[in-house]
């Protein structure tokens, strides 16, 4: 039996979330719809804005840590890190002009330096205690 990988990237005329024109490549898709209803639903359930900035990450570390703390199931909270991953990665794209990509139903963020990042295993990873959402940011835009 052989596995073949298939990457999806292409940029075509797919427009971003709320109608800048900037376009995207259609793996962004997903991760983009997941991102922004993990931002509707921290504004309206938990009353708490994300505006896609860098700072905004530590409050979903932050948000991620109480969740474990509270020992609830990885079943029960796994669409929601998957909603934090995926604004994570948003948040490094507009920082560095990244793009999704994807494969078998998997999503990765490209850096323009040709660095794959995986924001969405990063959620997971801070919910098991070993990882940070605001620290993969600062690694991939390369901040100090």
């Amino acid at each position: 039996m052989t596995t073949r990988t298939t990457w999806t990237h292409t940029t075509t005329t797919q427009r971003t979330p709320g109608g800048t024109g900037a376009a995207r490549p259609p793996a962004a898709t997903r991760p983009a719809r997941w991102a922004a209803d993990a931002v509707t639903a921290l504004r309206e359930g938990a009353r708490l804005r994300l505006d896609y900035s860098a700072q905004s990450l530590w409050r979903l570390d932050r948000m991620i840590e109480g969740i474990r703390q509270e020992e609830a199931p990885y079943e029960a909270v796994e669409t929601v890190l998957r909603g934090f991953g995926a604004y994570a990665g948003e948040v490094i794209a507009r920082q560095t002009g990244g793009e999704w990509w994807a494969s078998g139903g998997d999503h990765w963020l490209r850096t323009p330096d040709g660095r794959l990042w995986d924001p969405i295993d990063e959620a997971r990873r801070c919910f098991a205690g070993h990882g940070s959402l605001r620290l993969l940011c600062r690694e991939a835009v390369g901040w100090e």
